[in-house]
Parts: structure tokens; C-alpha cells; sequence
């Protein structure tokens, strides 16, 4: 049985750790008012669900909940990312990530599941033993893989978990992420120490081969997002690591037929 639209609203105000009179304040309704939508004594109107969702920061999905649980029909929609009304989303995402070249650009789904990636994107998949269409998640928690595949497995593991939890924060909890923290968390030393500066970013150092690649990379995600799939898509960019490349590896990455075989390390 769905939870009422006050225990829901309730709930997440919990979840964001906000008292009323904060939730009250952000969206701009009366603490009383707010009061009486959690215990029943009032009803919400349709701009106040989307208000009190906008406020709470709920991904689209839940606001449709809430919606529902109030009375009204849902919001947003969630279109597959090759429907029409998607077309120009998705030449954008390819601009993106093409025009990345000759670095690795990948696209992926809340639950890391690779939706698409560029030519130098895939040679870097298939070096790592995997493809469009596999959870990237499930590759790295294979027995092992973790460590086979990144070098400094340890300090990548313990981003990633940390990442993998205010994700599925955000979300209001999520079992696949939070499956993915729990088993990252044990690959972790709790005694490892991280002294003097911390590094701008912390870069993945990939072996493929007889080689290492260093990389960092920047998330992409859709501003003003309203279609539940489309808010869920992330468009990861790598970039080499350091300030200069020698030659021979600078021009390896601008050779773009090279990279869609071999990717140089820097």
C-alpha cells in the first residue's frame, strides 16, 4: 500500500534532515500549513506537491509519487533516449562526447549502466573487458577486477564508495548504489592515512596491458532536466593526467583511427 502524500512528504524531510520550520522557509509556505499537510488536516494543491518537491530537492520519480499520493496525475515523463522527442537531446550528447576526441567520453544511467561512448571511449572498454550495454558498477565488483584494473585501486575504491553514497542520498536511497558502497567498503584499509596536500582531484590510473593510464575526468548532467531518464544521465569526459604530454603520446591521442585501437598512456 503507497504511503499518504503527508507520511511521504514526512519522510523526506528526514531524509534531507530539515525541520518544518526550515522546509516551511525554502518553500515558502507557513510551518503551520506544513504541519497540517503531514498529518492529514490539509490537502495540497498541485503547485504546492511541486513545490514541496522542488524544495525537498526529490528526484522526478518521486514527485510523481508524491503527486499520485495527493490526488494528482504525474508530472514528469520518461521517454527512452532514442524517442523522437529525445532526438535533440541525444545529438547533443553526441556532440559532447565526439567532439571529446581523442579522449575517452562515456554516457551513463543512474545505476552506471554504460549507455554510450565515443571511439577512443569503447578501444578503453574493450581494454578493461567490457562494453556499451554492461553496468560498469558490476565490472569493478567482480572478485578481483578492482585491483587487476586500477592501479590505485584503494584510493579509487574509497571516491567511488563515498561517490556511490551521496548519490543514492540524493536519490532517497537506492539498493543498487547502496550495494556497490557496502561492497567498495571492503576493499578499503580503515587505517590508511592520507598525509599533506590532497591532490586537486584524485585520478584513476587504469592498466591495460603491459601499460598504466592516468586519467581524471569532469560529469556532465542536463540542467533544468523535467523527463525522469533524461535527469538520470551522466556524460563522463576523461582527460590524461599532468600538464604536458610527451610527443610521441601527444600525438598518439590526436590520431583518432590510432585510438579507436590503442590507447596511449601518458
Amino acid at each position: 500500500m503507497t504511503d499518504s502524500f503527508g507520511t511521504q512528504l514526512k519522510q523526506w524531510r528526514g531524509r534531507r534532515r530539515m525541520s518544518q520550520l526550515q522546509l516551511a522557509l525554502v518553500a515558502e509556505v507557513s510551518a503551520r500549513h506544513l504541519a497540517f499537510l503531514e498529518t492529514g488536516r490539509a490537502r495540497p494543491s498541485r503547485a504546492m506537491v511541486m513545490r514541496l518537491g522542488e524544495a525537498l530537492e526529490m528526484p522526478l520519480g518521486v514527485r510523481n509519487h508524491l503527486l499520485d499520493a495527493a490526488g494528482f496525475r504525474a508530472a514528469y515523463g520518461q521517454r527512452t533516449l532514442h524517442s523522437s522527442a529525445m532526438a535533440p537531446f541525444r545529438r547533443a550528447i553526441d556532440h559532447m562526447i565526439q567532439a571529446h576526441a581523442p579522449y575517452p567520453a562515456f554516457v551513463f544511467d543512474r545505476h552506471w549502466l554504460l549507455l554510450d561512448a565515443n571511439a577512443t571511449g569503447k578501444a578503453l572498454l574493450a581494454g578493461l573487458g567490457t562494453r556499451i550495454g554492461e553496468s560498469f558498477i558490476d565490472l569493478l565488483l567482480q572478485p578481483g577486477r578492482g585491483p587487476e584494473l586500477v592501479e590505485n585501486w584503494v584510493e579509487v575504491a574509497t571516491h567511488l564508495a563515498a561517490r556511490f553514497r551521496l548519490e543514492s542520498t540524493h536519490l532517497g536511497g537506492d539498493p543498487v548504489l547502496d550495494r556497490a558502497a557496502t561492497e567498495l567498503a571492503l576493499h578499503l584499509d580503515p587505517a590508511r592515512t592520507r598525509d599533506g596536500d590532497l591532490p586537486p582531484v584524485v585520478p584513476v590510473r587504469f592498466r591495460i596491458g603491459d601499460g598504466v593510464y592516468p586519467v581524471f575526468s569532469t560529469v556532465a548532467q542536463f540542467g533544468t532536466a523535467e523527463d525522469i531518464a533524461l535527469a538520470d544521465i551522466k556524460i563522463e569526459l576523461f582527460f590524461p593526467r599532468g600538464r604536458r604530454q610527451p610527443t610521441s603520446c601527444s600525438a598518439a591521442w590526436r590520431d583518432s583511427r590510432r585510438a579507436q585501437h590503442h590507447w596511449a598512456p601518458c
